[in-house]
């Protein structure tokens, strides 16, 4: 069967001397992905009937399960449309360019990857610079099959371009679309997942994909330029190409606005091969953003963005860190001793820098029984050799169970849980001046509350601060009963051992050997001990990518921060649609949250919002920004921007549907209007980063005044791809 499904107005493309390549091509490509599919599937079984083993052997057995799981999973996912086109250099050689490399058993390249340098003219050739190649067809696939595809011609006469094209002239070249294809094909119905856009990335988009990961690099640009595919592809690109950001070294974290955002994307790393990558919202960095509410006075919310509210935390946590300014008498089976200042002083200062509150608890701890330790042997003036010397493991617990000193240390160095420091600054007037002391009377006493763990969103960053500070406080305990488990499996092991060694009646005495250190701990299963499940969002990350990151507080950008040391980022983003406002560059803004290293790069084209309603959008934000970064559209929709009354909402819905059998809608601004399988009901703050064949703005007036309020209407406007209607109560 023909890989080629070409709808009657595009017949004239099936003609045998435009395809016949492709023909042979796809059916080489489909050999070779049944054979890839196949020798992976053994290899796969084999490695699962492999012996487990331990250590390093384990995990690599581990890694290449996972590995092998991912590509065959990759592969699966598609069957010819792996081939996103084709390329044809000034050599005349044909180079087919795929979603995934693909080799087949003679050791013949029948794909290569987009990522890779060779693919790179396939995205970033234009006329202007062709990068080599004197022709480039990419292809249109549904349901597994061609169902439409695009020529561009980059020779400067129609000779060169005759010998590109498999002896087609120009003028008799049906093909021949350049861009017009391409921008007929993004008013294609949408659905409620982001459409698949790897064959047709633009140069302007491709070279910020491919831009290196040194340093924080900003993509700016306004609705419909293409940031959030940037973004996505970006995150594909930078995992395949840079070996610094793999998983071993920390990966990549892609964080979105909100939820509706990371369901519409889910699909889109998967379909790159890429399937390994922790996506998120800020909410999610910390469990209470779950149920966070919306911070209601600006005045609050005000303070709480400031970065100096996040750094109040450190103060906040050594204040529970003070060594007692009293001895104490310590008593013990062996000898009475004092515990000095000096020597409470010198327990804590063990504590290395950086660590953890509720870790360093234990160093704390640990150190102070140390000294106590050598207090009580100096004491008792007995021999550390002699029979009768004080028996450490006693000692420990006779110390552990002085009721006065762990009473003591318990008030010198409490286990703190996040949300109690927290909610102890907006309760107690006096802690939260102690920690904040730049913060005016008035100010102090705006942000106490009658409920101190009511939870905003504007609290996150400082919840998300303190549980990084502070370390879990279950660790602790966990450690202490995993420690007893091993202990524990470590003595029935030493009884099993003397049983083996006793029995032994072999002329060599090979049981012996088990008294050896090394063999005695491969005999204990370090697996059986408790411990926490790793917090997949805790980092650190290699790099991060974050979308719609003008929506960022300085507070919550130490979130983000805490978890990048390297300071790799990519920034993606439209100051114009800033709901609070952003007048500074970017540069500025960065710079003051702890970012030095910035690039900055610009997408101007609008390749999603019609001309039409872009001209209806644009004097909307540019009424609050003059100087606002308003994308050029380069399509027309052909269909008005229509105006109407609320109360046609009903009509204006079955109207569409009625004329659509695919595609979805939105009604932006009508809370109680409750949404079905094909419309949307969004606020204008949730449906940022969303695209829709129709929008309807339900009273868009009322969504604010101000800038705010204008941001809040632009961004509803631009996320039609198709029509926009506004309804006004009238």
């Amino acid at each position: 069967m023909s890989a080629f499904d070409l709808p009657d107005h595009v017949a004239a493309k099936a003609d045998p001397a435009l395809i016949a390549d492709d023909e042979h091509h796809f059916s080489a490509i489909a050999h070779a992905l049944e054979q890839s599919t196949a020798e992976l599937s053994e290899r796969l079984d084999a490695a699962r009937k492999a012996p487990g083993g331990s250590g390093q052997a384990a995990l690599d057995r581990d890694q290449e399960i996972h590995r092998l799981t991912a590509r065959l999973r990759a592969l699966s996912r598609f069957g010819l449309d792996l081939c996103l086109g084709r390329m044809v250099g000034a050599d005349g050689e044909m180079v087919h360019v795929g979603r995934l490399g693909l080799t087949d058993r003679s050791g013949q390249r029948v794909l290569i990857d987009w990522r890779s340098p060779a693919a790179e003219p396939f995205f970033g050739a234009t006329h202007a610079d062709p990068m080599g190649l004197v022709s480039r067809r990419r292809y249109r696939w549904t349901g597994g099959r061609v169902t439409d595809y695009w020529d561009e011609v980059f020779a400067p006469d129609a000779e060169a371009a005759r010998g590109a094209d498999g002896g087609v002239g120009l003028e008799h070249h049906p093909a021949l679309d350049d861009q017009s294809a391409f921008i007929a094909s993004l008013g294609g119905d949408r659905s409620d997942r982001m459409r698949d856009v790897l064959g047709t990335i633009q140069a302007d988009q491709d070279a910020i994909i491919r831009a290196g990961s040194r340093g924080a690099l900003v993509v700016d640009g306004g609705p419909g330029t293409g940031k959030t595919v940037v973004a996505l592809h970006r995150t594909a690109y930078l995992l395949y190409s840079d070996p610094r950001l793999g998983r071993l070294r920390g990966g990549v974290l892609f964080v979105g606005p909100h939820q509706p955002y990371l369901a519409y994307v889910s699909d889109v790393l998967p379909s790159l091969g890429e399937e390994g990558v922790q996506t998120c919202t800020l909410r999610d960095l910390v469990p209470e953003g779950a149920t966070a509410t919306i911070e209601t006075d600006p005045r609050v919310a005000r303070l709480k963005a400031d970065a100096r509210m996040v750094a109040a935390i450190e103060p906040a946590v050594r204040f529970s860190e003070r060594p007692p300014t009293e001895g104490m008498e310590v008593q013990t089976p062996w000898a009475d001793v004092w515990l000095s200042p000096t020597d409470w002083v010198e327990a804590f200062g063990a504590v290395e820098a950086g660590t953890p509150h509720n870790e360093g608890r234990d160093e704390a701890w640990e150190a102070l029984l140390e000294i106590l330790a050598d207090k009580v042997r100096d004491e008792s003036g007995a021999d550390p050799d002699a029979e009768d010397a004080v028996p450490a493991d006693q000692l420990r617990r006779s110390l552990a169970q002085d009721e006065d000193l762990v009473r003591a240390f318990k008030r010198a160095w409490p286990l703190l849980e996040p949300a109690d420091l927290v909610g102890d600054l907006w309760d107690v007037p006096a802690y939260l001046r102690l920690c904040a002391p730049w913060l005016e009377p008035e100010e102090v006493r705006l942000l106490q509350r009658a409920e101190p763990q009511a939870w905003t969103v504007a609290d996150l960053p400082l919840l998300d601060a303190a549980r990084q500070r502070l370390g879990d406080p279950g660790e602790s305990r966990r450690r202490r009963r995993r420690e007893a488990v091993l202990a524990a499996d470590r003595a029935r092991m030493a009884d099993v051992v003397d049983d083996l060694i006793e029995s032994d009646d072999s002329t060599l005495a090979v049981m012996h050997m088990l008294r050896g250190d090394d063999l005695q701990a491969a005999l204990v299963d370090d697996s059986v001990a408790p411990a926490a499940a790793p917090d997949q969002l805790a980092g650190p990350f290699a790099h991060i990518v974050v979308d719609e990151a003008q929506e960022l507080t300085d507070a919550e950008w130490q979130m983000l921060l805490l978890r990048c040391p390297s300071r790799s980022l990519t920034i993606v983003g439209d100051r114009a649609q800033a709901r609070h406002g952003f007048p500074e560059p970017w540069e500025e803004r960065l710079r003051r949250v702890g970012i030095d290293r910035v690039e900055r790069v610009s997408l101007s084209i609008n390749y999603r919002t019609p001309v039409e309603v872009m001209a209806e959008a644009e004097p909307v934000i540019r009424a609050v920004l003059p100087d606002a970064n308003v994308p050029t559209s380069v399509r027309r929709g052909g269909v008005p921007v229509a105006h109407g009354f609320v109360r046609d909402l009903g009509a204006v819905l079955d109207a569409w549907l009625a004329e659509h059998s695919s595609g979805t809608a939105c009604v932006i601004g009508d809370r109680t209007f409750a949404g079905t399988s094909r419309v949307r009901s969004l606020s204008p703050e949730l449906a940022k980063g969303l695209e829709f064949d129709l929008v309807v703005l339900v009273d868009p007036e009322r969504f604010g005044q101000g800038a705010e309020g204008a941001v809040d209407r632009y961004v509803a406007m631009t996320r039609a791809t198709q029509r926009l209607v506004v309804l006004t109560s009238g």
